[in-house]
């Protein structure tokens, strides 16, 4: 089996990307299967270029993309894509699209194929904090969700997919008051989560 996953740069005004630096030590292998990971631009036009690639090429029967929530209190499982481009702030690129459409043709939401309820009570055995989120934003991470959903539904490829944000990493520089966890808890969050799907 293939594992297809996926972290995200620097952005805004994060210094660091604790889902650039799970995608640098996350193991190549897990119980045996194969682990294919990527590193993506934070733009609006070319991030699921490389997705779709990677998709195309090794068929992958999980797919889990990550991204960095700053401003959330635990590792949040994504319910949700919704068909919307929209962000006061520009991406890495200066794309900041308004009330776009990420597909005129589309359907208005896709939902998350992961089991969340199964990642939300295997994190809590291990005291990890979890919790899933109704809402994955309307920047690129949603963008990402949405167009990875839209097209292994297309192709028809029986993949178990969907999005993870995860909070700011206790190594970044950060404020006092900024909730953080350390980068060992969030990848062993994120081990747990791929075993969860597998």
């Amino acid at each position: 089996m293939n594992i297809l996953l996926t972290g995200f740069g620097a952005f805004l005004n994060n210094d660091e990307n604790p889902t650039e630096e799970i995608m640098k030590i996350f193991p190549i292998s897990i119980y045996g299967n194969k682990v294919i990971k990527l590193v993506l631009p934070v733009d609006f036009n070319n991030a699921f270029d490389q997705v779709k690639e990677a998709i195309d090429e090794f068929k992958p029967e999980i797919i889990i993309n990550f991204g960095l929530a700053r401003g959330r209190k635990a590792i949040t499982p994504e319910r949700v894509a919704i068909n919307v481009n929209d962000s006061k702030q520009s991406d890495n690129v200066g794309n900041a699209p308004q009330d776009e459409t990420i597909n005129p043709n589309g359907l208005s939401a896709y939902f998350t194929k992961l089991p969340l309820k199964k990642i939300v009570e295997k994190l809590n055995q291990k005291s990890i904090p979890v919790s899933i989120s109704n809402t994955a934003g309307t920047y690129v991470c949603n963008n990402i969700m949405y167009r990875v959903l839209e097209y292994i539904d297309q192709i028809d490829l029986d993949a178990v997919a969907g999005f993870v944000h995860v909070p700011l990493m206790t190594e970044q520089k950060h404020n006092d008051d900024e909730f953080t966890l350390p980068l060992n808890t969030i990848l062993e969050g994120v081990i747990d989560i791929v075993k969860c799907c597998l």
